[in-house]
């Protein structure tokens, strides 16, 4: 009876042993805007984007030099003109300030398009690398340390599971 007992924990120990070895996923983790950052590809599309926003921010210079000399003139010579001219000459301005606050918007808007366009190869490129490298020495998830979120899922997914818990 005593050695049936021992069998039968013996066995119960394997058992448990086993599953908890099969239970345990391997995890691994990096830091993808670290990685990036260090890409050749990443450097250059930073140097194109530095030049594109100089000359964004050259032209919004310019722009807004015309637009305070405009004003200066146009406060020198106000008690000279008409109260019309000057009517006239307060839209002018008006619209000229108007059409700085739309070019800057502009330029904001294909700087972060231009941005996403440079970047979304080099981001593919180093999640393929994460994919394969993780993949060939059998990581089933691979987490994103900058961003938390995860990038290689080979375990099991939880979302049918989950779904039928939330009655979905």
């Amino acid at each position: 009876m005593k050695q049936l007992k021992t069998i039968l924990l013996a066995t119960v120990l394997c058992i448990a042993t086993v599953s908890f070895s099969q239970a345990q996923s391997k995890v691994a983790h990096i830091n993808t805007e670290e990685l990036i950052s260090a890409m050749p590809e990443y450097k250059a599309a930073q140097t194109q984007l530095e030049t594109l926003g100089k000359t964004y921010q050259a032209d919004l210079q310019n722009m807004s030099s015309e637009f305070q000399k405009k004003v200066k003139q146009y406060e020198a010579e106000a008690p000279t003109k008409t109260d019309e001219e000057n009517a006239k000459r307060g839209q002018e301005v008006q619209d000229m300030q108007q059409n700085i606050r739309e070019y800057n918007a502009t330029a904001q808007q294909d700087m972060q398009k231009k941005q996403a366009d440079l970047l979304k190869p080099i981001t593919e490129k180093a999640r393929a690398a994460i994919l394969k490298v993780g993949r060939a020495q059998g990581f089933d998830y691979v987490l994103d340390t900058a961003q938390g979120v995860t990038i290689l899922a080979d375990g099991k997914n939880l979302l049918d599971d989950v779904k039928k818990e939330l009655g979905i």
